[in-house]
């Protein structure tokens, strides 16, 4: 169990290390005689060079505040470079280049790609080595399961516990019509079409829709109700599917194609991203979308000063033909060390220490004194915080012993409920489904919007993908 404790004694053992460091030129035999401890040369500065997209400041500059409170924590002199954009892209170009990283922060689909390609550090003595990243308390045994390939071996470290994506209504819209969780896809259809046709917003217009998407991201709990999941599923033989381009997903897209052609549908969702989506249900013009589970959270956050009868609400899917509803856990996001990185041993003491009770308000709360301040013990969010809300790489860490000294932002615990009681299992993407999804994502389209019957774009998707060998 690591608690304030554990983390004094991690302190304690850490700086011993450094002291004993710094005077080995005492106790080594072959050192030249009469060399005081005032001119022994200090310990040399622990460095790390990390690459992320999530973990860090909000800003460049808040990034700079960030490394110098890891800095500050651990004593490790830390660089996190945080590409603004196309972060796969250039996460790949620097391990082919051969550019030296300490870690590298990747979702499990990245991850496939370089432990096939032999870029990654196996980490099974090291983990085991650690008396905090194997305390199951820390980060719990079943965990690690997501994340073990062939042999047992793994090559990460988690970077968070993650939720998963659902449906995210407006229960104040709900509540103002009257309105039951839905539970089947009629029951979904008759929601949004009341959320199209009877001005929830109060306006007089007729100006929202039913529910948006970002594209097929992520309508897994609609496809819930005819029990197919998204991505690849391969049986114990080895053989490759891929679910949504099978018949069983034929009434799934004929659905979407009614709610498109009644206008419930955001006519724009196939080329919405998720900011534009976001922005619909923030400003009334959709009752519902589909996202990640924290975001319930973060949605009423944003909203509790200029509109407080906002109410955001994660609810499940729709039920499949054998009663149970199918969501979407997330890829596990982790860290891993490149088997060309420089300081593999101190990229470990971050780990221990992203995992400790001082790294987890670090990678939730923020940086003292610019996301929060602390004062007689009480936690309080500065403006600069609450914007930020709550989330500095791990909203939710997989340390179980962590308490959110100042809570958790409304509804989100009851969303990660909703994903982890509702059969949410992570996704299979393999390192073809880049090519696969192009093949997927077209037909799915054409199908929703109804240029082509669901029937034979399904068939259609299904020819194209066994012909460039993407399914078996």
């Amino acid at each position: 169990m690591f608690n304030k404790k554990a983390g004094m004694i991690a302190a304690v053992v850490l700086s011993t290390s450094i002291l004993a460091t710094a005077c080995s030129t005492n106790t080594d035999k072959t050192a030249a005689p009469n060399v005081s401890s005032e001119t022994a040369k200090p310990a040399k500065q622990e460095t790390l060079r990390i690459l992320s997209n999530v973990a860090g400041g909000k800003t460049p500059e808040e990034n700079v505040l960030f490394e110098k409170e890891v800095e500050r924590l651990t004593g490790i002199k830390v660089t996190i470079e945080k590409p603004a954009a196309d972060y796969d892209k250039k996460l790949y170009a620097a391990i082919s280049a051969g550019e030296k990283y300490d870690l590298i922060y990747m979702g499990k689909g990245n991850m496939d790609v370089l432990v096939d390609q032999g870029a990654l550090m196996p980490l099974n003595d090291k983990i085991k080595a650690s008396k905090i990243l194997s305390d199951p308390s820390v980060i719990p045994t079943k965990e690690w399961d997501m994340i073990t390939y062939k042999n047992g071996q793994i090559f990460s470290v988690f970077n968070k516990s993650e939720g998963g994506t659902l449906p995210t209504v407006r229960q104040d819209w709900m509540d103002k019509l009257k309105l039951q969780q839905p539970k089947s896809l009629e029951d979904f259809y008759q929601v949004l079409k009341a959320f199209k046709e009877k001005d929830p917003d109060g306006n007089g217009k007729d100006d929202t829709y039913g529910l948006s998407t970002a594209g097929l991201y992520d309508i897994q709990g609609f496809m819930s109700a005819a029990g197919v999941k998204y991505k690849y599923v391969i049986d114990a033989s080895g053989k490759r599917s891929i679910p949504y381009a099978t018949e069983a997903a034929v009434p799934i897209y004929e659905w979407f194609a009614k709610l498109y052609k009644e206008g419930i549908l955001d006519p724009n969702f196939a080329t919405n991203d998720s900011a534009k989506m976001r922005e619909l249900f923030l400003t009334n013009r959709v009752g519902m979308v589909t996202y990640w589970d924290a975001w319930v959270g973060l949605f009423n956050n944003m909203k509790k000063t200029d509109d407080p009868n906002f109410k955001a609400k994660a609810i499940a899917g729709a039920v499949g033909p054998d009663g149970k509803i199918m969501l979407r856990r997330g890829d596990p996001s982790v860290w891993g060390i490149p088997v060309n990185a420089e300081h593999a041993d101190t990229a470990m003491k971050f780990l221990e220490f992203w995992h400790s009770e001082k790294g987890n308000i670090l990678s939730t709360l923020g940086i003292e004194g610019d996301d929060y301040t602390v004062k007689d013990g009480k936690y309080t969010l500065t403006d600069e915080g609450v914007k930020h809300g709550m989330d500095h790489g791990a909203p939710f860490p997989n340390n179980t012993n962590f308490k959110n000294p100042i809570g958790t932002l409304p509804g989100a615990l009851e969303g990660r409920q909703v994903i982890f009681d509702n059969n949410a299992t992570i996704e299979n993407s393999t390192k073809d489904w880049p090519s696969a999804e192009k093949i997927v994502t077209n037909y799915a389209f054409q199908a929703m919007m109804g240029k082509l019957p669901a029937a034979d774009a399904v068939k259609k998707m299904n020819d194209e993908l066994k012909a460039a060998k993407l399914i078996d």
